[in-house]
């Protein structure tokens, strides 16, 4: 029962919540003399929205039980599987809603808004945006965006609009690589219709074209963050734009890996393939160097000019 329970909360989708934690690092204030404080509030709105996000898990899987059957490794999500039955896992997604809104309520209220917010718009999506061409893709972008604005909110910061619109359409990004994955996948015009009725009004052509759009819109953005004002003045350098290499590299495998239908999900990829946590693991460590030492070899390096 308690695997079948892990797999209904689909812990291995908390990975989704380091998101929070970006404007944590970003801000610097994980590197400042309240590093702990501001630390443990993150990392309480990003519990918080592991428990949230299970809770929209759940209710979707409560509700797509009947298409999950029909798809080649969904059917054995707990629910479709029969392994819990529906008013089991309506009753463990109402503990998950509880333990959420109690952390978050430790936390800030406006951090509880926050994922009252995100919850409006799991359930709204579960119940009929998902089957909304275009939206249903906006609709999971958002639901990161919320996730950065909450570790914001967590540590009193502002969100960067840069950082906003680059989290957007990043996110635009996986999720027209995750439909085109699924076209990939299922292969078969009735089963495609079967799982998700939105594949029918996708095509390749359209999900080359908007893979292509918001992966160059998410780039181009992330250089204007880099190069921004205030991005300078905080980290003390513009150097976050060297990174640009391991990003590219990163957007360009995760869209190639999807549209050969090499991983079922994104978090599958993020999670097994190897270059792309390598890449990602570059850039954070570069990124947390230039973020606590950049200035300096700034400094360093006019010296010597």
């Amino acid at each position: 029962m308690l695997s079948s329970i892990i797999k209904l909360a689909r812990v291995d989708h908390w990975i989704k919540n380091v998101v929070v934690l970006i404007p944590v690092i970003l801000s610097k204030q994980i590197f400042g003399e309240n590093a702990l404080v501001y630390g443990g509030y993150a990392l309480a709105a990003a519990v918080a929205f592991c428990f949230a996000s299970s809770f929209a898990y759940a209710i979707n899987d409560i509700k797509d039980a009947d298409a999950d059957r029909k798809h080649p490794r969904k059917k054995n999500r707990p629910v479709a599987s029969g392994s819990i039955s529906k008013p089991a896992a309506l009753a463990i997604a109402a503990c998950f809603i509880v333990l959420a809104f109690g952390i978050s309520i430790a936390v800030s209220y406006i951090l509880t808004f926050i994922i009252a917010l995100y919850l409006v718009l799991q359930v709204t999506y579960s119940i009929f945006l998902k089957q909304k061409p275009l939206i249903d893709v906006i609709c999971i972008a958002l639901g990161f965006v919320l996730r950065a604005a909450a570790g914001a909110v967590a540590i009193e910061v502002n969100l960067s609009p840069w950082l906003f619109i680059c989290m957007f359409t990043i996110c635009l990004f996986m999720g027209f690589c995750k439909r085109y994955n699924e076209m990939v996948t299922l292969g078969d015009t009735d089963t495609a219709e079967d799982h998700r009725h939105t594949l029918l009004l996708y095509t390749p052509d359209l999900l080359t074209h908007l893979i292509t759009l918001s992966a160059g819109i998410a780039v181009v953005v992330f250089l204007f963050y880099g190069l921004n004002p205030a991005t300078v003045a905080r980290i003390g350098t513009n150097y976050l734009i060297y990174t640009l290499p391991l990003v590219v590299y990163a957007v360009f495998r995760f869209a190639m890996l999807s549209m050969r239908g090499a991983y079922t999900d994104p978090t599958d990829l993020i999670l097994h393939d190897r270059p792309f946590q390598i890449t990602v693991g570059l850039w954070a460590l570069m990124t947390g160097g230039i973020i606590l030492y950049g200035k300096d070899l700034t400094d360093w390096l006019d010296k010597l000019y």
